[in-house]
Order: structure tokens, then C-alpha cells, then sequence
């Protein structure tokens, strides 16, 4: 399958993150991390037997996975969430960025430097809406958001630099990543037992944005490049906004139509061949 759709389907389903977590906003943030991505181990253990990758690339999975969770919940506990969400959707940029000093092979060009421009203005509009104001009084958040970003970024680019490894291990990735998750849940966090309704969401988290992306992602990532896949990447929130739209929990504005324009716009700038 072309790296364009393995990336365009792990965008589709990180897309649905957001209508499905409105009905898990009980469940406290690293239980419900652990559950989807032990969950999304569980579906994939039928892999387990090409699980088996060397202690770095183990590290590197978990440094993605959890990592990048890690700092953007507390990111989102020490900023306003509008701010946050807008620097952590810095990482497209970043991988575009970066690609170049990762990855041999690559050079930063005009086009898609443009591409990844254009698709974080739209970001931006369809997060804020147009209003927003960056506090100093909120310095710390802003840096763990920006980890998450860098975090997500270096992880994206790494993997290539890795010995090549089956996109199947990224289900060993996901059970230790869960694990850890569940383990800060019971160090940090009240205890909880989710409702049978937000089981079925977690079941449906597991199954997709928090499962089958991280696997769809990896594929597109060792099969595409890196800087058409991170332009690409703006789609997410985008698509996230207007579910929401379509599905009643928000409204259609000006700010939405321009932002889907830079967006679009930049995504097939930045897939040009």
C-alpha cells in the first residue's frame, strides 16, 4: 500500500481522538493512556512472535509512545489546553524540519518548508479560532508541550535510523508504553473503574487512534518520505474539528473554511513530487 494512505489512514483514525474522548472525560489521563494502549497490545498479540527487536529500538518505542503522552498531559495540566495543543501540533513541522539532519539522503527544499508553513497556519486558526494569547505565567507547559512536539518528531525520524525492525514490534512498544501508563495511574492518579460505556470507548480507542494508528504511522514512515508525510500530518486536527463539527460538539466558522484551506493547500504542496 502507498506511504500516502498508510499515513493518510493512521490520520483518519487520530481524527476520531477527540469525539471519542468527550465520553471518557471521567477517566483520569494515564489510566485511560494505559488501558487503550495495553488494550491496543492485547489485539495485536497474534503478532507477539515478531515482537522481538534489540533493547535500543525497544527504548526508542517507548520514548515515543509514552513519552510523548507523558509531557503533553502534563503539558495540558500546566497550560491552557488551546496553547498547549498548538505547540505540540508543532511536531508535522519539526519532522519536516528535521528530516533533513536525521535522515541521509534528504535536503530541506522551498516547497516543502512552505508546505509545513502552511499547514501549521492552519493548525493554529482551526485550534484557537483565531484568539489566542501565549502567558509567560505558563513557561513550563509551553516547554513540555514543545517536548511532546520534539519528542513525537525524533521518534517519527528515528525509527528509520534504527536496524530495520517488523511493523508488527510496535505492539511490544504500545504493552510496555501502557505498562508504565498504569503504573504512574496508580502513583499519581485516584483510583477509577470506567462505567461499561466508557469500556466500549476504550475498546474503540484501543482499536483505532491509540492502536492501529501507531501501526499505520510506522508503516507509512518506513515506506514514504518523511517531509511529504509530515505535511500531511496537519490533516489531523482539521479532520478532528469537523467530526466534531458533524457530530454536534462544535460549529462551523470562517476561521474552520481558511484553516482547511492552508491545510489542503499544504498537503499537496508538500506530496508533489
Amino acid at each position: 500500500m502507498p506511504a500516502t494512505l498508510l499515513a493518510l489512514g493512521a490520520i483518519a483514525l487520530w481524527s476520531l481522538l477527540a469525539a471519542l474522548a468527550v465520553g471518557l472525560r471521567s477517566v483520569p489521563p494515564y489510566l485511560l493512556l494505559g488501558l487503550s494502549l495495553t488494550g491496543a497490545a492485547l489485539i495485536a498479540a497474534p503478532t507477539w512472535r515478531r515482537w522481538r527487536v534489540p533493547l535500543p529500538t525497544l527504548a526508542l518505542g517507548v520514548y515515543g509512545l509514552f513519552g510523548f503522552h507523558l509531557l503533553l498531559f502534563l503539558a495540558l495540566r500546566r497550560a491552557p489546553a488551546v496553547e498547549a495543543n498548538l505547540i505540540n501540533y508543532l511536531w508535522p513541522l519539526l519532522i519536516v524540519l528535521l528530516a533533513p539532519l536525521v535522515l541521509r539522503g534528504l535536503r530541506l527544499t522551498a516547497r516543502h518548508v512552505t508546505a509545513a508553513l502552511l499547514g501549521f497556519a492552519g493548525a493554529a486558526l482551526v485550534i484557537t479560532g483565531g484568539r489566542w494569547t501565549l502567558s509567560i505565567a505558563h513557561w513550563d507547559g509551553y516547554a513540555l508541550a514543545l517536548g511532546s512536539a520534539l519528542i513525537w518528531s525524533t521518534y517519527s525520524l528515528l525509527t528509520r535510523r534504527v536496524p530495520p525492525f517488523p511493523t508488527a514490534a510496535v505492539g511490544l512498544f504500545c504493552l510496555v508504553s501502557g505498562l508504565l501508563a498504569l503504573g504512574a495511574h496508580a502513583a499519581l492518579e485516584p483510583r477509577y473503574v470506567p462505567s461499561a460505556r466508557e469500556w466500549l470507548l476504550i475498546g474503540a480507542l484501543a482499536l483505532g487512534p491509540m492502536g492501529a494508528a501507531f501501526f499505520l504511522w510506522d508503516a507509512a514512515l518506513k515506506r514514504g518520505d518523511a517531509r511529504a508525510i509530515g505535511a500531511l500530518s496537519f490533516l489531523t486536527p482539521l479532520a478532528s474539528t469537523l467530526l466534531l463539527i458533524a457530530t454536534g460538539f462544535g460549529r462551523f466558522s470562517w476561521t474552520t473554511a481558511i484553516a482547511a484551506a492552508l491545510i489542503v493547500g499544504g498537503a499537496v504542496l508538500g506530496s508533489r513530487r
